[in-house]
């Protein structure tokens, strides 16, 4: 087993603290699974599970010589093998905060639960500045009934949107609401509503709109497709209505001089190509450059470095795109419409963000995964025929993919784990392995972990319930197993208000509209919201 490499000096809750506002570079990590996470976690903290660090670190934190700070629940013994994990990958900065999550507690500060925090909070904010006008499930539901003339446009992803959704809904995400509202609102008189599932996506949405001089009336559904359901009306399952992929070319000069007036209005700078290049080459300061525009365009070529940050996304979840605090960030579409106006927003953040222009110069790329970050295992793939013959030859099957997969279909013969139980209570599992995985570098991650403990992985197979179902192999599914306290990657306290469970919803909607009396001085003056 590694040791806790020389670099990785322990940080005071009280130093950590003034490093974060200290406005250089630095990369908090919580390296905890995602449901420890999201029971209690530092504001500016990023979710880096040890399970997946290697894979996510080039993405996250690009930068070896960045400041990074990682810590989990109490400076246990998980945070000194991601501190080692980090030195193996050449990060050079490399410091624990003392005492974990409960030190941080124990000095004082204030813990957050949930995911997403500081976008959330700056949406509960924004609306406070703003006073972004909002209805309720009741009000939108009479006015429907009456056939009042309106549009609902929901601000999610699409995936999200099918699952269940306003009656008359349409898919809009918010990073496209700038660009297609115009073709899906009939005219100047017909009342616009935004939602999502809760709060941040209706708000950010609907005051979007306004903020881009729509004249449309324009309301945040309150509380969203929950307090659609604690009002006790029936969403919709399985829809398909969507935004229009075309843009009549006529109509985008329109569209660019008020995408341009807004980002004026927040003072969004511009960069050239030419500048982009030289950021990218400079190794002393970390540049985010993010897609902004819709998965179907991004497939189709990129600029090299990009990631696929869809723009309503990266204003909602911004701790999933950008892991170091103090970044720069680059954003481009291919029309500078959808670019400013997230950028926009982003500004308010707190962020340093730009926009590229005359990206289409440089979209030449077809979209590419980062390479993990350090040495990997190169694993053997096994194919699904062979799985049972091995099984009945003493492998053992390890199913790493998340443990709601797992529950939802697995191999009968198959024992679940991840790479945090692996280095714990899981270690002593008997082998060899064969590591069920969703990707050859989940697997190799897993192995990684094991081998370190003196185990042996034959190989890895990466099919889907499907495949093995077409091998002949038998597939089965459970409620409880792994149990609850077992899913350490999963956070019941978000999901569970989408599956009817309205105590759930209430108390994540009380959640969203609690996060702004949690902040300090420090963190409500990061942001930059006017007034």
């Amino acid at each position: 087993m590694t040791s806790l490499p020389p670099t990785a000096n322990r940080l005071s809750p009280k130093q950590l603290k003034e490093w974060l506002h200290d406005g250089q570079e630095i990369a908090l990590l919580d390296i905890r699974e995602h449901g420890q996470y999201g029971e209690a976690h530092l504001f500016y903290a990023v979710n880096l599970p040890y399970s997946r660090m290697e894979a996510e670190l080039p993405r996250l934190v690009p930068q070896k010589a960045t400041r990074v700070v990682v810590y989990d629940t109490a400076d246990e013994g998980m945070v000194q093998r991601a501190a080692s994990v980090l030195a193996e990958c050449g990060y050079t900065s490399v410091h624990i905060l003392a005492g974990g999550a409960e030190g941080w507690k124990a000095d004082g500060r204030q813990l957050f639960a949930g995911v997403h925090v500081p976008s959330k909070t700056f949406g509960e904010l924004a609306e406070e500045v703003f006073h972004t006008p909002h209805i309720s499930a009741q009000e939108l539901k009479r006015r429907q009934d009456a056939g009042e003339k309106l549009v609902v446009l929901d601000g999610r992803p699409f995936s999200e949107y099918r699952k269940m959704n306003i009656p008359g809904g349409i898919c809009c995400p918010n990073g496209e609401l700038a660009l297609r509202t115009d073709l899906l609102v009939p005219d100047e008189e017909t009342t616009v509503v935004i939602n999502c599932a809760g709060r941040t996506r209706s708000i950010i949405g609907a005051q979007t709109l306004i903020n881009l001089g729509l004249p449309n009336p324009v309301y945040a559904l309150q509380n969203g497709t929950q307090g659609w359901v604690l009002a006790d009306q029936a969403l919709e399952h399985g829809a398909d209505r969507r935004y229009p992929d075309a843009i009549p070319h006529d109509s985008l000069p329109a569209l660019r001089e008020r995408a341009q007036q807004y980002a004026a209005r927040f003072e969004v700078p511009e960069i050239t190509p030419q500048t982009l290049l030289q950021w990218q080459a400079d190794s002393s300061r970390t540049t985010f450059l993010c897609d902004v525009r819709t998965g179907e365009e991004y497939r189709t070529g990129t600029i090299a470095g990009a990631q696929h940050a869809p723009g309503g996304q990266l204003i909602q979840a911004t701790d999933l795109y950008l892991g170091v605090r103090g970044a720069r960030v680059v954003l481009f579409d291919n029309e500078q419409v959808r670019a400013p106006v997230v950028a926009g927003w982003l500004r308010q953040m707190g962020w340093d963000v730009h926009v590229l222009r005359n990206a289409d110069t440089l979209m030449t790329t077809r979209p590419a995964q980062p390479a993990p970050a350090g040495q990997l295992p190169d694993l053997a793939r096994i194919p699904a025929a062979q799985l049972a013959a091995q099984a009945a030859n003493g492998a053992t099957l390890l199913d790493v993919r998340p443990s709601m997969e797992f529950r939802k279909a697995h191999l009968a013969q198959a024992v679940w784990s991840n790479r945090t139980w692996l280095e714990q209570e899981d270690s002593r599992l008997p082998g060899p392995f064969i590591l069920l995985a969703k990707n050859p570098q989940d697997a190799a991650m897993a192995a990684k972990t094991l081998e370190a403990h003196g185990r042996q992985v034959i190989g890895a197979n990466t099919d889907s319930p499907d495949a093995w179902r077409q091998a002949g192999l038998e597939v089965e599914a459970s409620s409880d197993n792994p149990p609850d306290a077992r899913c350490i990657d999963y956070l019941f306290f978000v999901h569970d208000r989408h599956h009817g469970n309205r105590e759930a919803a209430r108390q994540y909607l009380a959640w969203e509209t609690g996060l702004v009396a949690q902040i300090d001085a420090r963190e409500r003056a990061a942001f930059r919201l006017p007034g």
